[in-house]
Protein backbone atom coordinates (compact mmCIF):
# COMPACT_ATOMS: atom_id res chain seq x y z
CA UNK A 1 0.00 0.00 0.00
CA UNK A 2 1.39 3.81 -0.63
CA UNK A 3 2.34 6.05 1.67
CA UNK A 4 1.89 9.83 1.68
CA UNK A 5 3.92 12.31 3.26
CA UNK A 6 2.70 15.77 4.81
CA UNK A 7 4.75 18.38 5.40
CA UNK A 8 5.41 18.82 9.04
CA UNK A 9 2.84 21.82 9.23
CA UNK A 10 0.04 20.07 8.20
CA UNK A 11 0.52 17.39 11.03
CA UNK A 12 0.43 20.08 13.55
CA UNK A 13 -2.30 21.46 12.30
CA UNK A 14 -3.80 17.84 12.29
CA UNK A 15 -2.22 16.88 15.55
CA UNK A 16 -3.95 20.51 16.78
CA UNK A 17 -7.65 19.53 15.09
CA UNK A 18 -7.25 15.76 16.86
CA UNK A 19 -6.03 17.59 20.36
CA UNK A 20 -9.04 19.54 19.71
CA UNK A 21 -11.30 16.14 19.61
CA UNK A 22 -9.75 14.72 23.01
CA UNK A 23 -10.04 17.63 24.81
CA UNK A 24 -14.30 17.78 23.42
CA UNK A 25 -14.59 14.08 24.85
CA UNK A 26 -13.61 15.44 27.92
CA UNK A 27 -15.64 17.76 28.18
CA UNK A 28 -18.34 15.72 26.87
CA UNK A 29 -17.86 13.07 29.72
CA UNK A 30 -16.19 15.14 32.78
CA UNK A 31 -17.49 12.01 35.09
CA UNK A 32 -14.49 10.21 33.77
CA UNK A 33 -11.59 13.04 34.51
CA UNK A 34 -13.84 13.25 38.36
CA UNK A 35 -13.15 9.90 38.57
CA UNK A 36 -9.22 9.96 37.67
CA UNK A 37 -8.88 12.60 40.10
CA UNK A 38 -10.35 11.65 42.92
CA UNK A 39 -8.89 7.95 43.02
CA UNK A 40 -5.77 9.53 44.12
CA UNK A 41 -7.62 11.49 46.40
CA UNK A 42 -9.41 9.28 48.16
CA UNK A 43 -5.89 7.14 48.39
CA UNK A 44 -4.43 10.18 49.84
CA UNK A 45 -6.68 10.86 52.39
CA UNK A 46 -7.39 6.98 53.33
CA UNK A 47 -3.55 6.38 53.86
CA UNK A 48 -2.49 9.58 55.45
CA UNK A 49 -5.88 9.80 57.95
CA UNK A 50 -6.13 6.03 58.80
CA UNK A 51 -2.72 4.70 58.39
CA UNK A 52 -0.90 7.61 58.81
CA UNK A 53 -0.06 7.58 62.31
CA UNK A 54 0.86 3.99 62.39
CA UNK A 55 2.76 4.32 59.34
CA UNK A 56 4.55 7.87 60.00
CA UNK A 57 5.71 6.52 63.26
CA UNK A 58 7.67 4.02 61.62
CA UNK A 59 9.43 6.35 59.65
CA UNK A 60 11.39 7.84 62.30
CA UNK A 61 11.84 11.31 62.81
CA UNK A 62 9.01 13.32 64.22
CA UNK A 63 6.28 10.55 62.97
CA UNK A 64 3.01 10.72 62.92
CA UNK A 65 0.77 11.87 60.25
CA UNK A 66 2.39 14.94 59.52
CA UNK A 67 5.51 12.89 58.27
CA UNK A 68 3.82 10.75 56.85
CA UNK A 69 2.12 12.84 54.31
CA UNK A 70 4.98 14.48 53.08
CA UNK A 71 6.52 10.72 52.17
CA UNK A 72 3.39 8.81 50.66
CA UNK A 73 2.92 12.34 48.26
CA UNK A 74 5.04 11.51 45.74
CA UNK A 75 3.23 7.58 45.38
CA UNK A 76 0.06 9.71 44.79
CA UNK A 77 1.45 11.88 42.07
CA UNK A 78 2.94 8.96 40.78
CA UNK A 79 -0.80 7.49 41.49
CA UNK A 80 -2.74 9.89 39.19
CA UNK A 81 -0.27 10.18 36.11
CA UNK A 82 -1.43 5.82 36.08
CA UNK A 83 -5.24 6.81 36.81
CA UNK A 84 -5.07 9.43 34.11
CA UNK A 85 -3.40 6.78 30.95
CA UNK A 86 -6.25 4.58 31.97
CA UNK A 87 -8.49 6.97 30.56
CA UNK A 88 -6.14 7.11 27.31
CA UNK A 89 -5.90 3.29 26.76
CA UNK A 90 -9.96 3.58 26.72
CA UNK A 91 -10.57 6.21 24.44
CA UNK A 92 -7.72 4.88 21.86
CA UNK A 93 -9.61 1.47 21.92
CA UNK A 94 -12.93 3.10 21.61
CA UNK A 95 -11.54 4.62 18.34
CA UNK A 96 -10.36 1.45 17.19
CA UNK A 97 -13.58 -0.45 17.75
CA UNK A 98 -16.12 1.54 16.55
CA UNK A 99 -15.00 2.78 13.25
CA UNK A 100 -13.79 6.05 13.17
CA UNK A 101 -10.12 4.87 12.49
CA UNK A 102 -11.64 3.41 9.23
CA UNK A 103 -13.27 7.30 8.63
CA UNK A 104 -10.32 8.79 9.62
CA UNK A 105 -8.29 5.91 7.01
CA UNK A 106 -10.50 8.10 3.95
CA UNK A 107 -9.06 12.01 4.74
CA UNK A 108 -6.38 13.25 3.37
CA UNK A 109 -4.77 13.80 6.92
CA UNK A 110 -1.66 12.82 9.11
CA UNK A 111 -2.41 9.64 10.13
CA UNK A 112 0.37 10.03 13.29
CA UNK A 113 -2.19 13.15 14.21
CA UNK A 114 -4.98 10.89 15.40
CA UNK A 115 -2.54 9.06 17.89
CA UNK A 116 -0.68 12.55 18.67
CA UNK A 117 -3.85 14.32 19.96
CA UNK A 118 -4.39 11.40 22.35
CA UNK A 119 -1.23 11.90 24.02
CA UNK A 120 -1.07 15.52 24.49
CA UNK A 121 -5.05 15.85 25.58
CA UNK A 122 -3.76 13.35 28.42
CA UNK A 123 -0.64 15.35 29.34
CA UNK A 124 -3.29 18.54 29.35
CA UNK A 125 -5.49 16.69 31.62
CA UNK A 126 -2.75 15.09 33.36
CA UNK A 127 -1.69 18.18 35.02
CA UNK A 128 -4.54 19.70 35.95
CA UNK A 129 -4.89 16.24 37.65
CA UNK A 130 -1.36 16.62 39.15
CA UNK A 131 -2.45 20.11 40.04
CA UNK A 132 -5.45 19.11 42.17
CA UNK A 133 -3.91 16.23 44.00
CA UNK A 134 -0.95 18.71 45.23
CA UNK A 135 -3.48 21.07 46.26
CA UNK A 136 -4.90 18.48 48.38
CA UNK A 137 -1.77 17.34 49.71
CA UNK A 138 -0.92 20.84 51.03
CA UNK A 139 -4.08 21.38 52.52
CA UNK A 140 -3.70 18.63 54.86
CA UNK A 141 -0.48 19.26 55.94
CA UNK A 142 2.26 18.30 53.45
CA UNK A 143 4.79 21.03 54.02
CA UNK A 144 7.32 20.70 50.60
CA UNK A 145 10.97 22.31 50.91
CA UNK A 146 11.71 22.64 47.36
CA UNK A 147 12.78 25.45 45.62
CA UNK A 148 12.13 27.33 42.14
CA UNK A 149 14.52 25.16 40.80
CA UNK A 150 13.09 21.85 42.41
CA UNK A 151 9.96 22.82 41.59
CA UNK A 152 11.12 23.02 37.74
CA UNK A 153 13.20 19.90 37.98
CA UNK A 154 9.87 17.95 39.47
CA UNK A 155 8.02 19.79 36.57
CA UNK A 156 10.36 18.15 33.93
CA UNK A 157 10.12 14.93 35.57
CA UNK A 158 5.97 14.48 35.94
CA UNK A 159 6.15 15.87 32.16
CA UNK A 160 8.36 13.29 30.94
CA UNK A 161 6.79 10.00 32.98
CA UNK A 162 3.62 11.20 31.99
CA UNK A 163 4.29 11.41 27.77
CA UNK A 164 6.23 7.57 28.68
CA UNK A 165 3.39 6.03 30.36
CA UNK A 166 1.07 7.19 27.76
CA UNK A 167 2.32 6.05 24.84
CA UNK A 168 2.66 2.94 26.70
CA UNK A 169 -0.98 3.29 27.39
CA UNK A 170 -1.97 4.19 23.73
CA UNK A 171 -0.23 0.63 22.65
CA UNK A 172 -1.67 -0.74 25.36
CA UNK A 173 -5.36 0.58 23.89
CA UNK A 174 -4.70 -0.32 20.29
CA UNK A 175 -3.50 -3.60 21.54
CA UNK A 176 -6.43 -4.34 23.17
CA UNK A 177 -9.34 -6.45 21.24
CA UNK A 178 -12.38 -4.80 23.19
CA UNK A 179 -12.63 -1.50 25.60
CA UNK A 180 -13.15 -3.86 28.48
CA UNK A 181 -9.44 -5.08 28.07
CA UNK A 182 -7.95 -1.98 27.45
CA UNK A 183 -9.52 -0.89 30.88
CA UNK A 184 -7.74 -3.57 32.85
CA UNK A 185 -4.38 -3.80 31.50
CA UNK A 186 -2.85 -0.50 32.15
CA UNK A 187 -3.31 -1.43 35.75
CA UNK A 188 -0.33 -3.20 36.65
CA UNK A 189 0.99 0.40 36.57
CA UNK A 190 -1.32 1.26 39.35
CA UNK A 191 -0.39 -1.49 41.00
CA UNK A 192 3.78 -0.60 41.18
CA UNK A 193 3.57 2.13 43.53
CA UNK A 194 2.39 -0.19 46.16
CA UNK A 195 4.85 -2.71 45.38
CA UNK A 196 7.54 0.04 46.15
CA UNK A 197 8.88 2.97 48.50
CA UNK A 198 5.76 4.84 47.94
CA UNK A 199 4.05 3.65 50.96
CA UNK A 200 6.54 2.09 53.08
CA UNK A 201 10.30 1.96 52.71
CA UNK A 202 11.38 -1.33 50.79
CA UNK A 203 13.93 -2.32 53.61
CA UNK A 204 10.70 -2.86 55.71
CA UNK A 205 9.33 -5.74 53.28
CA UNK A 206 10.84 -9.24 53.00
CA UNK A 207 13.73 -10.24 51.10
CA UNK A 208 12.23 -11.29 47.98
CA UNK A 209 9.76 -8.68 47.89
CA UNK A 210 12.30 -5.89 48.91
CA UNK A 211 14.64 -6.81 46.02
CA UNK A 212 11.86 -7.04 43.56
CA UNK A 213 10.70 -3.42 44.86
CA UNK A 214 14.40 -2.12 44.74
CA UNK A 215 14.73 -2.58 40.75
CA UNK A 216 11.13 -2.01 39.54
CA UNK A 217 11.55 1.29 37.53
CA UNK A 218 8.58 3.03 39.80
CA UNK A 219 10.80 2.87 42.86
CA UNK A 220 13.76 5.61 41.35
CA UNK A 221 10.90 7.92 40.15
CA UNK A 222 9.47 7.86 43.56
CA UNK A 223 12.35 8.86 45.46
CA UNK A 224 13.39 11.43 42.95
CA UNK A 225 10.04 13.69 43.32
CA UNK A 226 10.37 12.76 46.95
CA UNK A 227 13.98 14.22 47.25
CA UNK A 228 12.64 17.00 44.41
CA UNK A 229 9.61 17.79 46.99
CA UNK A 230 11.48 17.69 50.43
CA UNK A 231 14.77 18.38 49.71
CA UNK A 232 16.59 14.42 50.45
CA UNK A 233 18.96 12.66 48.88
CA UNK A 234 18.56 11.77 45.18
CA UNK A 235 21.83 9.99 44.53
CA UNK A 236 21.37 7.90 41.19
CA UNK A 237 17.52 7.91 41.48
CA UNK A 238 17.69 10.83 38.95
CA UNK A 239 19.28 8.97 36.04
CA UNK A 240 17.55 5.93 36.83
CA UNK A 241 14.30 8.29 36.63
CA UNK A 242 15.52 9.48 33.11
CA UNK A 243 16.61 6.19 31.65
CA UNK A 244 13.39 4.35 32.62
CA UNK A 245 10.92 7.17 31.39
CA UNK A 246 13.17 7.20 28.15
CA UNK A 247 13.07 3.55 28.00
CA UNK A 248 9.29 2.95 28.50
CA UNK A 249 8.50 6.13 26.19
CA UNK A 250 10.43 4.44 23.39
CA UNK A 251 9.24 1.07 23.57
CA UNK A 252 5.45 2.81 24.26
CA UNK A 253 5.81 5.20 20.76
CA UNK A 254 7.45 2.23 18.60
CA UNK A 255 5.19 -0.31 19.76
CA UNK A 256 1.96 2.35 19.09
CA UNK A 257 3.35 3.26 15.95
CA UNK A 258 3.90 -0.40 14.23
CA UNK A 259 0.34 -1.38 15.81
CA UNK A 260 -1.52 1.70 14.61
CA UNK A 261 0.42 1.05 10.91
CA UNK A 262 -1.10 -2.36 10.71
CA UNK A 263 -4.23 -1.89 11.55
CA UNK A 264 -4.15 1.57 9.02
CA UNK A 265 -3.18 -1.10 5.96
CA UNK A 266 -5.76 -3.72 6.90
Amino acid sequence: MSTVSYPLSYAIRDSTTMLRRSLRHMQRYPSLTIMLIGQPILLLLLFVYVFGGTLGDGLGGAGGREEYVGYVTPAILLITITSAILGTAISVATDMTEGIIARFRTMAISKASVLTGHVIGTVIQTAFALTVVLGVALLIGFSPTADFGEWLALAGVLLLLTVALTWFAVALGLKAKSVETASNTPMIFTLLPFIGSGFVPTDSMPDWLAWFAEYQPFTPIIETIRGLLLGTAIGNSGLLTVGWCVLIAAIGYTWSKSLFAKERDR
